[in-house]
């Protein structure tokens, strides 16, 4: 094998895989949102899930690609963990679809029909036309097709140059020992998967395989144990993806995990148990590239079947890996929201109320790990964000729907616009889970352009973030307590705030103006203060509708504001001056 054949080798190598990876991104854009719409479909059974994770992958060419959109589906909610075994066993028959493609290099015959439908004829006209398609081109869903016809044309082609490469092998000494090496079982797998891992993907390996198959030395015994190893190699690829995932997320990695190791193993043992009892005749026959694709399928399938009664026992087994604390269920817990409750409206109201409090809670805690991140960042809090503001927009609609459906029954005054406030105060809370997010994005982009606040703005954001805390707090309270002694509170508190915020502006802008703050992180600055004054806002807003109710049908939130900052109370002026030696004194410090 000279220096000619390696190097077409290595050059057969860089265009399959290149080939499969352009093909596939150009199968996803055509798919456009599509895979994702299929995805969150998925919610009736474990059949449907691997149906429907086998055509998707067949078409984007990659379980692990599969695999990680099923992680961040489920790290949204959008997807339970049960849910994604199903599309994880698919997306292990799927990805065998190439290894059918390629199957096609070993048709022969003399006639003119069999001569253009082998790949090495046809495949470099797909690629021509799709190039043509590609750069020339001006329609995206066009330029997408072509992407993916060059795509298949330069994975043949590549495969062409790794069988000429390859074919010095076939005479071969050491090559022919190496391959007879290979019939132990774990050397095969340990190939296998260090191979996969390598160029993360199952479906190249076990292609790089069949075209070594060309050499006449591949042999049954020696080609099982690498494509089990490739199952479990491909496996790797999702773990890589996980940081930051909230844990069903990297549950959902591991189950993929899980499903390609215990499958392979069983497999594995299963097929020697038989060799060395009853005996298998081909186990020393070569394989040709069509025999390899066929195992390739068929161990996929066989996988599948063997876990299919058993699918609950791979979420389990990931559970136990990434288990949950009985404070963390609790806190990731959808409401129940019984409508057979309809019949007694008040106690339908009170479950209606238990929801929306908890939603208080979950966005209040989102406004509490959200601003820490604008000094630190720290990808498992974001992720924690993340799926909690999920919850907070799914609580949002199924409150929402609970209540409107209550408006259709025979209500009293008291109760019909009691359902109207919760309606209120499900939208307000809603929106300061929206300012939260707004606040983490923000530290998101300090991190990502690698900017910080000085230490004087971080001495500032900390004591407006303990402002922001309390006014939660206290408006929380009030709600869940019907406390109107915590609700009047609320409204000298929210004045403070304006009046930092305010002076925090003024601060800012004359370091900007100074050049003493980049325009980076000043713009951050200011798009976090809007933030926290948008917060407070819709706190002082809860806090007022909650006074408002208890003086009667006819009264004006904005009005009420108004009145308490205009003729303010003995008890708000006392509240007031408190909240502004708690806060404005320790800043005006800061200033001096």
């Amino acid at each position: 094998m000279d220096i000619t054949h390696i190097t077409s080798l290595l050059g057969g190598i860089a265009l399959f895989l290149y080939g499969m990876s352009i093909m596939g991104a150009g199968l996803e854009k055509l798919a456009g949102g599509k895979m994702q719409g299929v995805l969150q479909k998925l919610t009736s059974s474990t059949i449907k899930g691997v149906i429907f994770g086998t055509l998707i992958t067949g078409v984007i060419q990659s379980s692990a690609g599969t695999v990680v959109i099923c992680v961040g589906l489920v790290n949204s909610g959008i997807m339970t963990l049960t849910q994604s075994v199903g599309v994880i066993m698919g997306a292990n028959i799927g990805t065998t679809v190439t290894g059918q493609l390629i199957r096609m290099a070993d048709i022969s015959g003399d006639s003119l029909w069999l001569t253009l439908i082998q790949p090495k004829t046809f495949a470099p006209v797909v690629a021509f036309i799709g190039c043509i398609f590609y750069v020339f081109l001006r329609n995206a869903k066009k330029k997408n097709i072509g992407q993916i016809m060059l795509g298949f044309g330069i994975l043949f082609t590549g495969m062409s140059l790794m069988d000429s490469g390859v074919s010095p092998l076939r005479e071969s000494a050491a090559f022919q020992e190496l391959f007879v090496s290979m019939t132990n079982p774990i050397l095969g797998i340990l190939v296998g998967v260090v191979a996969t891992v390598i160029i993360q993907s199952s479906s190249a390996s076990v292609g790089i395989l069949q075209a070594l198959s060309s050499t006449g030395l591949v042999t049954f015994g020696s080609a099982i144990p690498i494509i089990l190893g490739a199952h479990i190699g491909t496996a790797f690829t999702p773990l890589l993806t996980i940081g930051g995932s909230s844990k069903d997320g990297k549950r959902t990695a591991l189950i993929h995990l899980y499903f390609n190791i215990i499958g392979s193993v069983v497999l594995l043992a299963a097929i020697y148990a038989v060799r060395y009892t009853i005996g298998i005749p081909v186990w020393n026959d070569v394989m040709n590239k069509s025999s390899i694709a066929n195992i390739h399928t068929l161990s996929s399938v066989a996988a599948m079947i063997l876990f299919l009664p058993f699918s609950r026992v791979l979420s389990r087994l990931a559970v136990l890996t990434v288990p949950d604390s009985a404070e963390e269920a609790q806190e990731l817990s959808m409401p129940v929201l019984d409508e057979r409750l309809f019949k007694s409206p008040a106690v339908a109201l009170q479950q209606a109320k238990n929801a929306v409090v908890k939603m208080s809670r979950r966005a209040a805690r989102n406004v509490n790990l959200a601003a820490p991140l604008l000094i630190k960042m720290d990808e498992d809090v974001v992720s924690a964000i993340n799926v909690r503001e999920n919850l907070i927009d799914r609580m949002e609609v199924e409150v929402s729907n609970y209540l409107i459906k209550m408006t259709d029954q025979e209500l009293g005054d008291d109760e019909s616009h009691a359902v109207t406030e919760l309606l209120n105060f499900v939208t307000e809370y809603e929106r300061i889970g929206d300012y939260a997010v707004n606040i983490m994005e923000k530290s998101e982009e300090l991190y990502e352009k690698e900017a910080s606040f000085s230490d004087h703005a971080k001495e500032q954001l900390k004591l407006l973030t303990s402002a922001m805390e309390r006014i939660l707090d206290l408006t929380n309270d009030a709600f869940e307590n019907d406390d109107l002694a915590l609700a009047r509170q609320v409204e000298p508190l929210e004045e403070v705030i304006d009046i930092m915020v305010e002076k925090l502006r003024d601060q800012h802008i004359k370091r900007l103006k100074e050049g003493i703050c980049s325009i980076d992180t000043g713009v951050v600055f200011l798009d976090v203060l809007n933030n926290a004054e948008r917060i407070s806002d819709h706190c002082s807003n809860i806090a007022a509708r909650l006074v408002g109710m208890s003086e009667g049908d006819d009264y004006d939130s904005h009005t009420l504001k108004s009145l308490m900052h205009h003729n303010p109370t003995k008890d708000y002026s006392l509240h007031y001056e408190q909240c502004c030696k708690e806060y404005l004194v320790p800043l005006e410090a800061m200033e001096a």
